[in-house]
């Protein structure tokens, strides 16, 4: 993760600055001996940031860390902590600085504000609408097994024999023909039919290492995971048999499948009540467009 990709991310977030409060002097209270010292209460939301008269809240600061992609979240949450902070602070005193010359009273950033503003909101509504609807259970489960075949998972083995210009070609190894690599395949299919173990010739003979250490195993997969050449092969062989040497742009496979079955619905529950909450808004949009009876000036953006 590089300081420059932190940085960029921290640009996009709401830029303020917030004035450093000197808190009023308490009335003098005359010494009492017997009083024990009381240490003051920690403040809720301390400050964690501060330069002259800018302050960054903890609250704040987590709220620029939740506003970043999932991927940067945990980054910036553990070892990059102190450097997010410190890209933070920079677009801080860079629009601090901004302001001072008077960029903020522009009028394309107070366009691009307004733009934001009306982006985040729209964001909070569809959130809202979201969390308002009532999904219903007979109904998800209708359509998992109306679409059940969708949700199939495959568990399989595969030994991969490259060719020349594949981008699985290890280097050092005598480089093949196509008709050379799905000559070897054939072959090893044999040596398998003949008693040969598929998992010790994938540990020797697959050029795809990663899986070839481990048997050929590709563990379990969903449909959409793979090539569509794997795939066809993958979800519709036999269970346990060996396939033919399926050809993709990695070379050819010999496939073996060694369990398949839909997803429960419970694990797939998720997906099917995202993808419902998403069906219910796009009506929700489709009917808010339609009772405005919006006008396109066909002018300037054509019939």
């Amino acid at each position: 993760m590089q300081k420059s990709a932190l940085f960029a991310l921290a640009a996009v977030l709401v830029i303020g600055t917030a004035q450093a409060q000197t808190p009023a002097a308490a009335p003098a209270v005359p010494a009492t001996p017997e009083a024990a010292p009381v240490a003051a209460p920690a403040p809720a939301d301390p400050v964690v940031i501060s330069a002259g008269a800018i302050e960054v809240r903890r609250s704040e600061f987590e709220n620029a860390i939740r506003s970043l992609p999932n991927e940067y979240q945990q980054y910036a949450l553990g070892p990059g902590k102190r450097q997010f902070a410190q890209d933070v602070l920079r677009m801080k005193l860079l629009a601090a600085a901004g302001r001072e010359q008077g960029l903020d009273r522009s009028p394309e950033i107070q366009t691009q504000l307004d733009m934001m503003r009306d982006n985040l909101v729209a964001n909070a509504l569809v959130q809202r609408v979201q969390a308002s609807f009532t999904l219903d259970e007979a109904a998800l489960r209708q359509t998992y097994e109306a679409n059940k075949a969708q949700y199939e998972k495959a568990n399989a083995r595969h030994i991969l024999i490259a060719f020349k210009g594949s981008p699985a070609a290890q280097p050092g190894k005598p480089e093949l023909t196509e008709e050379e690599a799905k000559a070897k395949a054939e072959n090893l299919r044999k040596k398998i039919e003949g008693g040969a173990s598929f998992e010790e010739l994938a540990k020797t003979e697959s050029d795809d290492v990663g899986s070839g250490a481990n048997g050929g195993s590709l563990g379990e997969f969903a449909r959409g995971q793979m090539v569509p050449e794997f795939e066809q092969t993958a979800f519709t062989a036999a269970v346990g048999a060996v396939s033919e040497p399926v050809r993709t742009q990695f070379g050819f496979h010999l496939i073996r499948v060694d369990s398949r079955g839909a997803a429960p619905f419970e694990e797939v529950r998720p997906t099917l009540e995202r993808a419902e909450r998403q069906q219910r808004v796009q009506a929700y949009l489709e009917q808010l467009t339609n009772d405005a009876k919006p006008t396109f000036d066909t002018t300037y953006f054509g019939s």
